[in-house]
């Protein structure tokens, strides 16, 4: 081979292993497309962001709702004990100033209570809902002595309370330990 055969195909192969050239307008459209991306990843950043203040927010009020539950569990066994020495005093002394003294004081409590959003659960004469209350015992003939009238719809009536329970704004902190009236099995008996 010549010189200039070797020339033209050094020419030719260097020719092969360059890019194309790009036009402008296809450069402008990739650059686009780039922004685009970059500013669509902003977004999705920036969404991610605020939903993790409010998440972060959210949780931040739970937290406040429910931080004095430990010291309202601690106080509750106080008020139950208030009403347990309330229901012993002979009628003949409650309005001793003692008595009402005590009494002042036990509404203090409840009064405390309510406002840190504790509410007593119901229990006597209510249908029994196992995720507010705790059957301790089941009594058939307890529906037949008190004056609770129990619907045929209804199976399981609560008939007396052991332990009252307690709700913290909406959520079960001390469940009510109660007696329940199963009515189908006392309807069999009798038959």
């Amino acid at each position: 081979m010549t010189d200039e055969e070797d020339k033209k195909q050094d020419e030719e192969t260097a020719d092969d292993s360059q890019p194309a050239p790009v036009s402008a307008e296809n450069e402008l459209e990739e650059l686009k497309k780039k922004c685009d991306e970059y500013l669509n990843g902003w977004k999705r950043a920036q969404a991610d962001y605020q939903n993790l203040v409010k998440e972060t927010a959210k949780q931040r009020l739970e937290f406040v709702k429910y931080a004095n539950e430990n010291l309202i569990l601690e106080l509750l066994p106080i008020l139950d004990n208030f009403e347990a020495a309330f229901s012993q005093i002979p009628e003949t002394e409650q309005t001793s100033a003692t008595v009402v003294g005590f009494s002042h004081i036990k509404k203090q409590l409840e009064d405390f209570l309510k406002e840190n959003g504790v509410e007593r659960i119901k229990t006597i004469g209510e249908k029994f809902d196992p995720m507010s209350h705790e059957a301790v015992l089941k009594d058939v003939e307890a529906a037949a002595e008190t004056e609770i009238k129990i619907d045929e719809s209804a199976e399981q009536i609560i008939v007396k309370e052991i332990r009252p329970g307690y709700r913290l704004n909406k959520k079960v902190v001390q469940a009510a330990k109660v007696v329940v009236s199963f009515e189908h099995e006392q309807n069999e008996r009798d038959k």
